[in-house]
């Protein structure tokens, strides 16, 4: 009885630290990026559905630079000369999601992306929110979504550097 008593502690215990040294891997963060997705580049953007197709071009041509200091991962884009910080959600070997929050005049947009990295490539998509806040009571009066497909081709980087 005693043995059982023993076995069934250990058990619960691995039952129990399990579940949370699993969670503690998936959580992703700045160490879990993997190295390929740094560096620029070209990514052509395909509109899938929307409920605002005059708010979201139906095509895009973009530039994303990818990059790293310190604790910070920062996309900018050259050709809008827009640049932010970015949020980790999630990464593995090959594949990141990633999100960024940018505030113009009266809205905010939410930029989710998922992609999957195979060497010089990626695929995925684009989750765009855009709300429209009161400028009285600053609730949100309008919320307009935007899901695209991206492809992208690496320019530049560590992997095409030979890195």
């Amino acid at each position: 009885m005693k043995l059982f008593k023993y076995f069934l502690l250990i058990f619960v215990f691995l039952l129990i630290s399990v579940p949370y040294s699993v969670a503690k891997v998936l959580k992703a963060g700045v160490s879990f990026v993997p190295e390929g997705f740094y560096g620029s580049w070209r990514v052509v953007s395909q509109r899938v559905e929307t409920d605002s197709p005059v708010t979201f071009k139906e095509k895009g041509l973009d530039l994303w630079n990818l990059s790293q200091e310190n604790d910070v991962i920062t996309l900018s884009n050259p050709f809008s000369g827009a640049s932010a910080q970015i949020q980790v959600s999630r990464a593995d070997k090959n594949s990141v999601v990633f999100s960024k929050n940018g505030k113009y005049d009266n809205k905010i947009l939410i930029d989710t992306v998922s992609i999957t990295i195979n060497g010089e490539s990626f695929t995925g998509v684009d989750e765009l929110k855009l709300d429209t806040v009161s400028d009285v009571d600053g609730k949100i009066i309008k919320s307009e979504r935007a899901k695209y497909s991206i492809k992208g081709e690496k320019i530049a980087g560590q992997s095409v550097l030979g890195k």
